[in-house]
């Protein structure tokens, strides 16, 4: 048991920290995703790692304890928008770190147009202009699960809300 007011790791750091390969990769992830730093693709990692063992446990055994923990898995992932909703066990064996990384709030906004880059998506998210379903939310890597996409938009008093609406109706265009 740990300390209760101090929190264990959520990642794994890399076995072989200066690896090339793997330095270009995580560089390409943190500009086209807009990451602070490399510890969020490590959680990112992590969370595929730990679906994918549990996916490889669950299919080496077929009683009706596992039966029931293989629909819970693909339950989880369904509901967090991660897999679609025709997926089966297999497919958890597929995911990726991008699968994550494409759920976290701070790509949302910059896919669903009200920022436009994804480094200035954090930054709108961690000074407080978006609100999921009204209520704000400033932390980039709040996992948006399936159902609330659509709920993603300004908080009602941000001043970045009346600039969007000006420039929106000024282009004649709507980017949401």
């Amino acid at each position: 048991m740990g300390h209760p007011r101090r929190a264990r790791k959520k990642y794994d750091t890399p076995p072989h920290p200066w690896n090339a390969d793997r330095i270009k990769e995580e560089n390409k992830l943190t500009q086209k995703y807009g990451l602070k730093n490399k510890k969020e693709i490590w959680k990112a990692e992590t969370m595929v790692k730990r679906y994918r063992r549990d996916a490889r446990h669950l299919l080496g055994m077929l009683t009706e304890q596992t039966i029931r923990e293989r629909q819970d898995l693909i339950n989880h992932l369904v509901r967090s928008g991660i897999l679609a909703e025709n997926a089966n066990l297999e497919d958890v064996l597929d995911l990726t770190v991008e699968d994550i990384l494409r759920r976290r709030l701070q790509t949302m906004v910059h896919k669903k147009g009200l920022a436009t880059t994804a480094k200035g998506a954090r930054q709108f998210v961690i000074h407080g202009h978006i609100a999921l379903d009204g209520k704000k939310v400033d932390s980039p890597s709040y996992m948006i699960k399936r159902g609330e996409e659509d709920l993603i938009g300004f908080y009602p008093a941000s001043p970045v809300e009346k600039q969007y609406k000006a420039r929106t109706e000024k282009t004649g265009t709507d980017e949401s």
